[in-house]
């Protein structure tokens, strides 16, 4: 079964950087375009990034441009969200996601942006 997990959130400070991971299993990882997501409290989910099977094509929502960068690793199945210039609006839970028979989503990992 389809399987993501992420990890890598935590506090940091504004101006601040995090790397964030995700897993996969139970899929052709390396031929799924793969996306990050995340939630704010009160807020609706929203698309961060989002990444080509071959790690080329990147697309990213206008907020992150510049200060955030999606790669993935398909030798080792894992999905990356380098997040530079924090910001106190960053602060939410974000997920990866893929779709292949359904959209699947791993449980999340929050990420506090705070002084």
């Amino acid at each position: 079964q389809v399987q993501l997990v992420e990890s890598g959130g935590g506090l940091v400070q504004p101006g601040g950087s995090l790397r964030l991971s995700c897993t996969a299993s139970g899929f052709a990882f390396s031929i799924h375009f793969m996306k990050w997501y995340r939630q704010a409290p009160g807020k609706e989910r929203e698309l961060v990034a989002s990444i080509g099977s071959g790690g080329i094509s990147k697309n990213y929502a206008d907020s992150v441009k510049g200060r955030f960068t999606i790669s993935r690793d398909n030798v080792i199945n894992t999905l990356y969200l380098q997040m530079n210039s924090l910001r106190p609006e960053d602060t939410a839970v974000y997920y990866c996601s893929v779709y292949t028979s359904r959209q699947y989503w791993g449980p999340g990992t929050q990420v506090t942006v705070s002084s």
